[in-house]
């Protein structure tokens, strides 16, 4: 009796990612959600050393900037051993992409909002011709504040515009549609 062999020959394939690319955009996100977790941990330390309420902003910024961070790691890790697959970068990256969006307009409420916003504070300069220095101090702490909620606002819009670019790269990389 003769038997018959079914082979089968599985193809792994394989995708190409941009290097320089993604080297660039993990360098940014790195930075910016670093950035991001040491205003928003300094910021809740301040609330803390005042005795004052925290905004559900800061915790939850802290955690994102964790998370992208962490995101990042696993993105290395899978890089290093050549497994890195469009679909877990696509589905990380939108994943961030809403909870960046989602603190980027609560920052700016927070930021630009209604009255007793932070912005509001910032214009003020103490009076120059009564100057202490519990005045300055006050006002070089209020600046300070203002400066951080400023910057966290600029990195939160740069990480939202390249966890955007980098669901776009993911997609291109898994079209093979890079030039």
């Amino acid at each position: 009796m003769a038997t018959t062999e079914i082979v089968t020959v599985q193809r792994r394939r394989k995708y190409h990612w941009p290097e320089a690319q993604l080297n660039f955009w993990i360098f940014i996100m790195l930075v910016s959600s670093a950035i991001l977790l040491g205003i928003f941990a300094y910021l809740t330390a301040i609330q803390n050393t005042l005795r004052l309420g925290i905004p559900w902003i800061l915790p939850y910024m802290i955690t994102i900037s964790t998370l992208c961070i962490i995101f990042i790691i696993i993105l290395l890790g899978l890089i290093s051993q050549r497994q890195l697959l469009p679909g877990i970068v696509v589905l990380g990256s939108f994943i961030l992409f809403v909870l960046f969006l989602t603190g980027l307009i609560e920052t700016s409420i927070q930021l630009y909002g209604p009255s007793g916003a932070v912005n509001s504070y910032c214009g003020s300069r103490p009076n120059t011709e009564v100057i202490d220095s519990m005045q300055t101090a006050v006002w070089l702490a209020n600046l300070g504040i203002c400066t951080d909620f400023r910057t966290a606002f600029a990195f939160e819009i740069v990480g939202t515009i390249f966890l955007l670019w980098m669901m776009v790269m993911a997609y291109q990389v898994n079209r093979d549609d890079f030039d």
